[in-house]
């Protein structure tokens, strides 16, 4: 089985307010020892990995913002990755990047290294919404930036788009929609906006300087969505993701299917040799253990079968075609229907799920209700 490999970019331009992940200012010192720790994190996997474990399917490198960095040092890291890893024939290439850190001449190093696939973090089209997020961009810069990856001979585009902003409405969420439509990515992934403990946009809206987006509007918003983007010709086939036909996210489906992915970087995250584990956060104890030969790993947690089997189940519920049932039972040699079946049955008589040539899948119903479903099987 082919592995998925991730690489984290701590850095960012301006931290948006929304954002809990882990990102640091970026300074150009820090990056170019970042880039050296990766390395030699690469090389102490490299010595490891089984010659099957080297071969990657996809590689996805995200954020922060990994665009903060110049294209010749993204460029570089895939070289590196290359020299360690087994890139293989069609090896889907994904680099997350910010409207306000990509042109022409940047996005033309990076489709000349390799990168085929461009996931550009949009997220609103009214200026006055990515304001309340905090984005380094505007909407101009958004159209820009996906005009730009077109020019630079990319042809396999993701924007990311948010909903339920403070100060939202459903016009704003339509018109955002419309737009993204007429720029025809390939792909389009949309979310929710969650109001993270500790950001400042969750301390500005517990303090009552912005107004949280109702929860009926915000559904409301999801189901607009679904609406309108299988309107216009995209498949909806994960809860968050629609794609053309052919161009779902090779990367993220490893996720969904529970197929092994490794993280490399600074509070990355892997599921690899029965285990999930995450990098130290820290830039300094990550360059630290890596300069001393050590793996920067954090937390570990050897996955039991109870934990597999669970996180089998959730994770297979995002999908719109749902769990493969017999796919359980060839990696677990048990039913799912058996060893949930309390949680199943109550979830069919609720109407949440059906079950349908095969798979166990979230219902029209239970689709905006899916935290409630995957409870069930935690």
């Amino acid at each position: 089985m082919t592995t998925g490999l991730y690489i984290h970019v701590p850095f960012c331009v301006r931290k948006c307010l929304y954002c809990d992940f882990t990102s640091y200012p970026y300074h150009p010192p820090d990056a170019r020892t970042y880039l050296q720790a990766l390395r030699q994190e690469m090389r102490l996997y490299g010595k490891i990995l089984s010659s099957e474990e080297r071969e990657v399917s996809s590689l996805f490198i995200g954020g922060g913002t990994p665009t903060c960095l110049p294209a010749d040092g993204l460029a570089a890291m895939i070289e590196d990755a290359g020299s360690v890893f087994k890139l293989l024939p069609g090896c889907e290439i994904t680099v997350e990047a910010n409207p306000g850190t990509i042109g022409r001449e940047g996005l033309a190093q990076l489709s000349a290294a390799g990168v085929n696939r461009l996931s550009i973090g949009v997220q609103s089209f009214q200026d006055g919404l990515l304001k309340v997020l905090g984005r380094i961009h505007d909407a101009r810069a958004a159209v820009e930036a996906v005009r730009a990856a077109r020019q630079a001979g990319f042809v396999n585009v993701n924007i990311d788009l948010i909903f339920g902003i403070p100060g939202q409405s459903a016009g704003d969420w339509l018109e955002t929609l419309g737009r993204a439509a007429e720029l025809s990515p390939e792909h389009i992934s949309l979310y929710g906006l969650q109001l993270e403990e500790g950001t400042p946009l969750e301390r500005a809206v517990t303090l009552g300087k912005l107004v949280a987006c109702p929860e009926e509007l915000e559904l409301s918003m999801y189901r607009t969505a679904i609406d309108f983007l299988t309107g216009h010709s995209y498949e909806h086939y994960e809860i968050s993701n629609f794609a053309r036909p052919g161009r779902q996210s090779v990367h993220n489906l490893k996720y969904w299917l529970n197929r092994p992915y490794l993280g490399l970087g600074a509070g990355a995250h892997s599921c690899f040799r029965g285990e999930r584990f995450a990098n130290e956060t820290s830039l300094k104890l990550y360059f630290d253990k890596v300069f001393r030969g050590e793996y920067p790993v954090k937390d570990r947690e050897v996955l039991s079968e109870k934990v597999a089997m669970s996180e089998f189940m959730f994770l297979g519920l995002r999908l719109i075609r749902g769990v493969d049932l017999d796919m359980f039972q060839r990696r677990f040699g048990k039913r799912a229907e058996v060893v949930y079946s309390s949680q199943i049955n109550r979830l069919l008589e609720q109407g949440l799920i059906e079950a349908r040539d095969g798979y166990l899948r979230l219902s029209e119903k239970g689709l905006p209700l899916a935290n409630r479903v995957f409870l069930e099987f935690v």
